[in-house]
């Protein structure tokens, strides 16, 4: 099994800041930039990202001015410094503990939308921020308090990370490594659809996250049989896309079917079939949907089809 590199970047990749993570200690650095009337201020409310233009289908991310972001900052939501843009701070700030933001924002700046239903149609560098922001700040929220005594947390380095006040443990953000594999056997790719899709037509690669002490390698091979009994040999990595969904990196690869026949585990798939490549190019015609243009399990399943 010949490995096949990837056609083009995944989506939420490609971030142009620089995150300048060697001055998040630095408080006076820090503190210029927050009072900086160049600073860009990226929204975040109920894990939703600020956008313009959705229902003409061309969206573009909003990043709010120093001046248009004050009402939101005052709102005292959780904020981290992001990086440099061009010589430009760039923070995230969460305003989820308004029930409407968008009147604390000047007219016609758009409105919050769930990242993933645009995320495709995003200039690269606009979907890798907003991911950013909104992986940052899902774990400022959901980690409060010390995993290690139960102390409440505060932020430390310009919101990066969190210092127990009670025992001093530092906790940084987490990412939970996840394996992606398009298996095949030459001529087909095995499609599963969970039990957990919301399209119900749709089939898409295999997932699932790696364990304790288990190489991305072992992680496919386990994955795949536990999920549809195929035994699995070789294993090519092809890349990778972060998936703040809530706090994930998926790892993608191709991987080299050596049996045949399928067992789901129904708690994980309510289906899995082989398709051809000329099914999977003419989905519509054969009563299934690929998975979202965003997603690296589109681009596992587009370059294996234009692989010679």
């Amino acid at each position: 099994m010949l490995s096949i590199p990837a056609s083009r970047p995944n989506a939420y990749t490609g971030s142009p800041l620089d995150r300048a993570s060697g001055q998040r200690e630095d408080a006076d650095f820090i503190a210029a930039a927050l009072a900086s009337p160049a600073a860009l201020f990226i929204p975040v409310w109920r894990s939703r990202s600020l956008l313009r233009g959705v229902e003409g289908g061309t969206p573009e991310a909003v990043l709010l001015s120093s001046e248009a972001a004050r009402a939101v900052r005052m709102a005292d939501g959780p904020w981290a410094f992001l990086g440099l843009w061009d010589s430009q701070p760039v923070f995230a700030v969460d305003c989820s503990g308004a029930e409407d933001p968008l009147p604390l924002l000047p007219e016609g700046m758009g409105a919050f939308h769930d990242l993933r239903s645009v995320a495709g149609l995003l200039p690269p560098g606009e979907a890798s921020m907003l991911a950013h922001a909104r992986g940052l700040l899902h774990w400022r929220i959901r980690h409060r308090f010390c995993g290690v005594c139960g102390g409440a947390c505060a932020p430390r380095s310009a919101g990066n990370a969190m210092a127990c006040t009670a025992c001093g443990a530092q906790h940084f953000p987490r990412t939970d490594p996840a394996v992606i594999m398009l298996v095949t056997d030459g001529a087909r790719a095995l499609l599963g659809h969970s039990t957990r899709f919301p399209n119900s037509t749709m089939y898409s690669t295999l997932a699932g996250f790696v364990e304790p002490g288990e190489s991305l390698e072992e992680a496919v091979r386990r994955e795949v049989l536990e999920e549809t009994g195929i035994q699995v040999g070789a294993v090519h990595y092809h890349s990778s896309q972060p998936w703040p969904f809530p706090a994930s990196i998926m790892l993608g690869f191709h991987a080299e079917a050596l049996s045949e026949a399928i067992t789901i585990d129904p708690e994980e798939l309510a289906d899995a079939r082989w398709f051809t490549r000329d099914q999977i190019r003419h989905p519509e015609q054969h009563g299934f949907a690929l998975p979202r243009l965003d997603s690296i399990a589109r681009r596992l399943i587009e370059d294996w089809l234009e692989a010679p």
